[in-house]
């Protein structure tokens, strides 16, 4: 699966430019339920990075999956699933809406192992965000490459939530809200709007929410209850997938080190695990 073709990958480059304009932070605002957005000047909130910057690859440069094919930026791996496993962020200085920023994206990594469910393949992309005072946010993202789960693999070990959570928000992500993010974000891939490819072709048991979607809402929380606080860094680890259409459950807690955050699906479990250092 992983041979010498495609660890040529690793050093791979890609640079891209952006307006960190309103429409986009107003859709973000909008999505998150604000009843004002940011206005010009105005600091970029925790995440909301993540609706600029995307790809725009034509139509004819799309996979099945409704992502860009794989081969140009990212290597040619062949596994059919694609998720979002894990994200670092590290901020040094805030982007500003209204400025011109650059991402400038490398491949830095690409492993194999063999997991309960079968082969998986991980991708490590550093971006570096530059805006006009300079490097204002790093990001290690880690992409997960899956093969489709044997018919008698079990499904993921489900880890209670933990029960001393200081802050606390409920959400309801229905398909409405995938769709909305999904057009923000300018993301096609299918598993969050297509209900019979990721059922049929994926088969999952329904509509996913995004993984990026899901660390917004836990450094949303933060947001919301501690506004004079402001995150150095935040680790983020996907535990198991999100469903549209079943409460999401949002918490978090001081930690010795500064916040420990976690989302909890409709069953109870951690889905998907942040730590936080505060500045």
């Amino acid at each position: 699966m992983i041979g010498d073709g495609i660890t040529s990958w690793v050093g791979r480059t890609r640079e891209t430019e952006d307006l960190i304009a309103p429409f986009q932070a107003a859709g973000m605002a909008a999505t998150l339920d604000y009843e004002n957005s940011p206005g010009a000047g105005d600091a970029l909130p925790p995440g909301w990075h993540w609706i600029y910057f995307v790809d725009t690859p034509r139509e004819s440069d799309l996979s099945e999956d409704g992502h860009e094919k794989r081969g140009a930026f990212l290597p040619p791996i062949d596994l059919p699933r694609r998720m979002w496993a894990g994200n670092r962020l590290r901020f040094h200085k805030p982007l500003r809406l209204g400025e011109r920023a650059t991402r400038k994206s490398e491949v830095m990594s690409i492993e194999e192992k063999d997991g309960r469910q079968g082969k998986l393949a991980f991708v490590t992309v550093h971006h570096r965000y530059s805006g006009t005072d300079g490097l204002a946010l790093e990001e290690w993202h880690d992409i997960v490459y899956r093969a489709p789960p044997a018919p008698d693999a079990a499904p993921p070990r489900a880890q209670p939530a933990p029960m001393d959570a200081v802050w606390r928000r409920e959400w309801m992500p229905d398909p409405v809200m995938l769709f909305r993010y999904s057009a923000v974000t300018f993301n096609g891939h299918r598993i969050h709007y297509d209900h019979p490819y990721v059922t049929q072709t994926e088969g999952y048991d329904g509509l996913i929410v995004h993984g990026p979607l899901t660390a917004t809402l836990l450094l949303d929380l933060m947001a919301r209850e501690q506004p004079d606080k402001a995150i150095k860094e935040v680790r983020f680890r996907a535990m198991r997938p999100v469903f549209a259409g079943r409460p999401l459950t949002v918490e978090a807690a001081p930690s010795d080190t500064g916040v420990e955050a976690w989302a909890v699906d409709a069953d109870g479990a951690v889905a998907m695990r942040a730590a936080m250092t505060l500045a």
